[in-house]
């Protein structure tokens, strides 16, 4: 047998033409829109926790965290019931960071100014890993809702705010720091919450007694749980811990983890209370007005956590083609390649600096602005996530449909916002509901807007069509009014506050005649929008 003499190596696997891993640069400092934010609103100093977060450190953890989802324990070795849920411990690093940096509840207890910084810091950590973001902004959005009953919340909000992690199943007495979710919905009602089936029992003691089935119950290891039961006088808000002050569970039973598309590394389950304990909050009947408070504090997260699936796709896509060539050229010099990247970052531009706007306005207590403003952003920016995101991973190339390049868990994680509080519908007839019952939402929009006018005629054009639109909303164009009107603050905002290119080739690309497809519209001078946002190491 005639042996094949192999050299002793073959030089076929030298890795050329490959951009280095994306850590160790700072999401902030290629972050024009939220910089000219934090200067406008005068944000305190964020870039130790910017810095953070473009770690190899925390990116390696948000890996982990969704290569690792967590697994129910229903019951323990012996049989007996346990109802937990385990977590790497990635997870618990992630959470125990979004906390010290007092990303959950922290900024109702703080002086002027937290809910902003609280805001621009939870975008920046949401680029990170956005499982986890989901308990950190449901233990924020459960404080206005526990206001209405001042006992509970004088007990319960000191300990939502403290900036410490304690993971694990103990009476809230016993813990220094806790974690709230909400357990809303039901198989039978989804958003129609008022098809709940649930039940709560008055007690003597002036507890209730809870029993029903509940279908998406996100972090069920959380501490208390804000839900909607029904009682004799309507369908009511209640708080209901997972362990009672005995030490004993309370009636609440894990029946399974959902699978999910994405958002893989935070637990979301089907529970059902078995005579589970609850503490009313505000008055029986009244639990719609409880949780609009709350749905207000998600929806925002929503806006800002879309933006930052956003933000960090785009971050991808712009270091790859500084680093990528194609026919002898680099990607990031070809006028094509610019283009798209141009889009993007206009698309981006917009959406943080409206997050931003929205952030304020729960700062300055602007009701009356978000009760439109709110429900608008949240329709559009969420709904333009997953468009972003699949063209940034397209800038990838194949190398983007891979796993191990993290763009497919952006691209499957970018719908869950426009699920999470109301899907596309129903947060656009808010809007028709909101201009029928409170008029004076028309006057706070107008002031937020005609600062703008006579500054680009696209932008004239947009806002004499919304004004028409809001003169007769009607529900089968509330879907064409929500994104009209996001769009409308959008260039309002870049017309304002941004350089004069990135606003005017914003309001020529979507309110003038343009494509619908990223990058089909010229933009001047698209390498200046790219050098922009292309991050650095």
């Amino acid at each position: 047998m005639t042996l094949i003499h192999e050299p002793a190596a073959f030089g076929t696997h030298q890795v050329e033409n490959q951009p280095p891993p994306l850590s160790g640069f700072d999401p902030l400092a290629c972050d024009p829109a939220l910089g000219s934010a934090l200067t406008r609103y005068a944000v305190g100093d964020l870039t130790g926790l910017a810095r953070e977060a473009g770690s190899e450190e925390a990116r390696e953890h948000g890996r982990l965290a969704n290569e690792h989802p967590p697994q129910l324990r229903t019951h323990d070795r012996y049989g007996n019931r346990i109802d937990e849920v385990e977590f790497h411990p990635s997870w618990h690093w992630l959470m125990s960071r979004a906390i010290a940096h007092g990303l959950h509840a922290a900024p109702w207890t703080q002086c002027p100014g937290a809910h902003l910084r609280r805001a621009a810091g939870f975008y920046l950590w949401s680029q990170v890993e956005p499982g986890h973001s989901c308990p950190i902004s449901m233990t924020y959005s459960a404080v206005p809702a526990l206001r209405y009953n001042p006992e509970l919340a004088a007990e319960y909000v000191p300990k939502l705010a403290a900036t410490g992690y304690e993971f694990g199943l103990r009476p809230p007495a016993e813990k220094s720091a806790l974690l709230a979710g909400m357990s809303m919905t039901e198989k039978q009602g989804g958003s129609d919450v008022r098809a709940n089936t649930t039940t709560a029992e008055r007690l003597a003691d002036g507890t209730y007694r809870l029993v029903g089935h509940k279908w998406f119950t996100s972090a069920p290891m959380n501490d208390v749980f804000l839900t909607l039961a029904q009682t004799p006088g309507g369908l009511s808000c209640f708080l209901v811990p997972r362990v009672l002050p005995d030490g004993s569970r309370n009636g609440i039973r894990l029946q399974r983890l959902k699978d999910k598309l994405g958002n893989k590394s935070n637990a979301s389950a089907e529970i059902e209370y078995t005579g589970a304990i609850g503490h009313l909050i505000g008055e029986e009947g009244r639990g719609v007005r409880c949780i609009i408070e709350m749905v207000s504090m998600t929806r925002l997260d929503c806006v800002l956590g879309s933006a930052a699936n956003i933000r960090i796709a785009l971050s991808e896509a712009a270091h790859h083609v500084q680093h990528r060539s194609a026919f002898g050229e680099r990607l990031v010099d070809l006028p094509l390649m610019q283009n798209v990247l141009a889009d993007l970052a206009l698309e981006s531009e917009a959406a943080t600096t409206l997050a931003m706007r929205l952030a304020a306005a729960v700062e300055q207590g602007e009701h009356d602005l978000l009760r439109l403003a709110l429900p608008a952003a949240k329709f559009y920016v969420c709904k333009r996530a997953p468009a972003v995101v699949a063209e940034a991973l397209e800038c990838l190339g194949g190398n983007g449909y891979v796993e191990e390049s993290g763009m497919p868990r952006l691209y499957r994680e970018a719908p869950l916002m426009s699920i999470w509080e109301g899907s596309g519908n129903v947060t656009a007839l808010d809007l028709i509901r909101a201009l029928a019952k409170q008029p004076s939402t028309r006057d706070a929009l107008e002031a937020e807007l005609a600062p703008a006018s006579g500054a680009n005629p696209h932008y004239d054009t947009a806002l004499h069509r919304l004004r028409t639109e809001l003169d007769s909303p009607a529900p089968e164009r509330a879907r064409a009014l929500a994104e009209l009107l996001a769009l409308t603050l959008q260039t309002s905002l870049l017309l304002r506050h941004a350089p004069t290119h990135v606003a005017e080739s914003f309001a020529t690309t979507r309110l003038g005649p343009a494509t619908r497809t990223f990058g089909a519209t010229p933009i001047p001078n698209p390498r200046t929008l790219v050098d922009r946002i292309a991050p650095t190491r």
